[in-house]
């Protein structure tokens, strides 16, 4: 009985004095790692070229939804300047079947876990970051920890890289932030993380390793292990 009940609590006593493996890192999820529809699906669904939507619609709005300044309704208000109504249910749908991991990099994040690294998501995005996981199950890999819309800040202030920092209580120089967008990768390097500019997994992956990143073998089913 004594044992038994000991047991776990030595488990979760050695679990919690483990040292935290370092490098922690932050992805940027649009673009980065799941496939982000505002440039082609999104036009498509409204039939407008994204120069028609680009002009048509609120210049604010999208950003004040990503730092949850506004609500869903309030967005389907104030969505186009002319305040046109649409079909909300039916962009978010459009949205959902578009959503899909950027080739490679499930495999990465895969073996980044298995590795036992720290890895969060680092996003501007609205509460629709939710639909994200409900479908691809980004959470198997990664904590959501970092979503513009719950922290109130957009990247590439430094605000929210540095309330980041702070937040994981380490070094920014322990940080590996990985961002499609370069004005993003520019601003982790001034607050002194290491900055990645996304452009394929297999880029990723290498310059991962180059840096000392351990990334664990895949073994796929009835083969041997592939790295």
């Amino acid at each position: 009985m004594s044992s038994s009940a000991t047991g776990p609590v030595a488990s979760a006593a050695a679990e919690a004095s483990r040292p935290r493996k370092m490098p922690v890192l932050l992805f940027d999820i649009m673009d980065t790692v799941v496939l982000d529809p505002f440039y082609h699906h999104i036009p498509a669904f409204f039939q407008m070229s994204m120069k028609e939507l680009l002009e048509s619609k609120h210049p604010t709005a999208w950003s004040e939804f990503e730092t949850g300044v506004i609500d869903e309704s309030e967005l389907a208000r104030k969505f186009f300047n002319d305040g046109r109504s649409f079909d909300m249910e039916g962009l978010k749908k459009c949205m959902v079947k578009a959503y899909e991991y950027i080739d490679g990099v499930e495999d990465i994040l895969c073996s980044l876990k298995k590795n036992n690294y720290e890895v969060h998501a680092f996003t501007n995005y609205p509460v629709w970051y939710q639909l994200i996981e409900e479908k691809l199950k980004l959470s198997n890999y990664l904590s959501w920890t970092f979503c513009s819309c719950h922290i109130g800040k957009r990247k590439p202030s430094t605000d929210f890289y540095l309330s980041a920092v702070d937040h994981l209580n380490i070094d920014p120089g322990n940080c590996i932030f990985i961002d499609d967008r370069m004005v993003n990768v520019e601003a982790a390097l001034s607050v002194g993380m290491v900055g990645l500019h996304f452009k394929n997994a297999e880029v990723l992956k290498n310059e991962l390793c180059a840096l000392g990143v351990e990334l664990a073998p895949l073994v796929l089913q009835g083969e041997t292990e592939v790295q």
